[in-house]
């Protein structure tokens, strides 16, 4: 277990944390240790410990705080501080010296770091991002402010490589690739580049390939480890190496890098500038932060949220990334009432035609969005059979029609058995005006929701988007219209009538 630290940066003996002295005069509480939990989960025997770290923040109390905390690891600080309030969570970690508090964000999921880091001092900011490395500095200065960033760049030991990540987009291969890699050139005997190797890998996590380039440090191959053992010394490189299976450029967008991942089933990618020349790469665990990304961005959107939304979002912020879909969603609704306002006449006619607008609405809805869902899900995998598009609508046109009868039929059972107990004019002649609008409405729908994220994906727009606000109002509003229109047809003239 990894220890962090004492008030004065020395370690500390558990005898030392019991008689430490707090601002007051009295001694800091008993050191007792943190209860790793599940995320979120708040267990009983850390309440205690929670409700105390609360009082002395509260008391300022830094030292007290200090001896409590210090011989927790990295992992349950990072716990404790998620489970205090904002405020005193930012308080606790500005008085963590540098040290410790690298270790701590480094556990921190990196949504959650410049929220945390939000009131802390530039001078402060720059020693810990000096603490971590350089992928983890450039996920947190990709979520700073620019005019923060640009302040902190010229205090930073590795200012000139941090400062040409950042020019990347933080959704693009540049912005997510990391600069650990090793790389030999292609007329090296194996002996040689097999020292080289030995030299790198000791920065490097997990090696999974190398690289082998020209003198310009073009990129033309790569070796395995297993062709380093089964080669002698004397053996070229360029005679064994491999033919590299994807590259991609920097400035490709992150959901290219995926595709490629998935098409050619590779470990890592070689990121590659426009002179061919290979500097970074993509490894299994960015592939992984970059599913769960997209994933949440998808989610979002479907929610009719902006995909940058975060929990924990200021007042400003929320309303800027909810806003303008709830303006849409009003504005689309409004379109919608204005259809029924034009059918005035008719409900006064027969005000049961107005109990049935929400069942034309909510189907339509539920129609379209379980469409895009599905075709929004097979454009992400890729499990969508490009040539057979025209026969996959067909199909969902022809799923939503049998749908719709099956739907139509009992809410005209319904219809029908309603009218036995409640006085309703030309029953038999609502069912099937209802019925046969409620069809109509769910094959639109359906067909609405397959075409429509297969239409914005080729304009190169997140076809996600097609879940959300754009959907439920389009079908609202062609909904609404079909219903009346039908209604009018083929049941006011026989309700009248009668």
């Amino acid at each position: 277990m990894e220890h962090l630290y004492h008030p004065e940066g020395q370690q500390t003996r558990e005898m030392d944390v019991a008689q430490a002295p707090s601002q007051d005069g009295n001694a800091a509480p008993q050191a007792s240790m943190w209860t790793r939990g599940e995320p979120g989960e708040v267990l009983e025997a850390n309440k205690p410990l929670l409700a105390e770290l609360k009082r002395l923040i509260k008391q300022r109390d830094r030292e007290a705080v200090l001896a409590m905390i210090a011989k927790w690891p990295p992992a349950a600080v990072m716990e404790a501080l998620i489970q205090l309030p904002l405020k005193r969570a930012r308080k606790l970690y500005n008085w963590l010296p540098p040290g410790p508090a690298v270790k701590v964000l480094v556990e921190i999921s990196p949504a959650l770091r410049s929220v945390l880091m939000e009131e802390t001092g530039i001078s402060r900011i720059a020693a810990i991002v000096d603490g971590l490395s350089d992928d983890d500095a450039v996920v947190l200065l990709t979520d700073l402010p620019d005019d923060m960033v640009a302040e902190l760049l010229p205090r930073l030991a590795h200012r000139e490589g941090l400062a040409e990540r950042l020019v990347y987009d933080e959704d693009s291969a540049g912005g997510i690739m990391s600069d650990q890699f090793v790389a030999v050139l292609e007329d090296w005997p194996i002996g040689v580049a097999t020292r080289q190797i030995r030299r790198g890998a000791r920065e490097i996590d997990k090696l999974y390939e190398v690289y082998v380039v020209d003198e310009e440090r073009r990129l033309v191959g790569l070796l395995r480890l297993r062709d380093l053992l089964l080669n002698t010394k004397k053996t070229i490189v360029q005679d064994i190496m491999r033919e590299v299976p994807a590259t991609v450029h920097a400035s490709a967008d992150q959901e290219e890098v995926l595709e490629l991942a998935e098409r050619f089933r590779v470990q890592t990618i070689p990121v590659i500038d426009a002179d061919q020349r290979v500097i970074g790469r993509i490894t299994v665990d960015e592939l992984r932060d970059v599913v769960r990304q997209e994933a949440e961005e998808d989610i979002l959107l479907m929610s009719g949220v902006s995909s940058d939304a975060q929990a924990d979002d200021t007042l400003a912020r929320l309303v800027k990334g909810r806003l303008p879909w709830l303006v849409g969603g009003l504005l689309g609704a409004s379109v919608a009432a204005s259809v029924v306002g034009t059918f005035e006449e008719e409900l006064a006619q027969a005000a049961i035609l107005a109990s049935f607008i929400p069942v034309v609405m909510a189907m339509a809805g539920n129609a379209g969005i379980q469409a895009s869902t599905v075709t929004v899900q097979g454009l992400a995998n890729g499990n969508l059979w490009i040539g057979d598009i025209g026969n996959r609508v067909l199909k969902e046109l022809a799923g939503a029609l049998v749908n719709g009868l099956v739907i139509a039929l009992l809410l005209g059972v319904l219809i029908l058995v309603a009218s036995r107990l409640v006085d309703i004019a030309a029953p038999g002649h609502l069912a099937l005006a209802v019925g046969g609008s409620l069809t109509i409405v769910i094959v639109m729908a359906a067909t609405l929701g397959a075409t429509i994220p297969l239409v914005l994906n080729h304009f190169k727009v997140d076809p996600a988007v097609a879940t959300g606000v754009f959907i439920t109002t389009t079908n609202d509003i062609f909904g609404v219209l079909i219903y009346f229109v039908m209604t009018t047809t083929f049941y006011l003239g026989s309700a009248v009538s009668v």
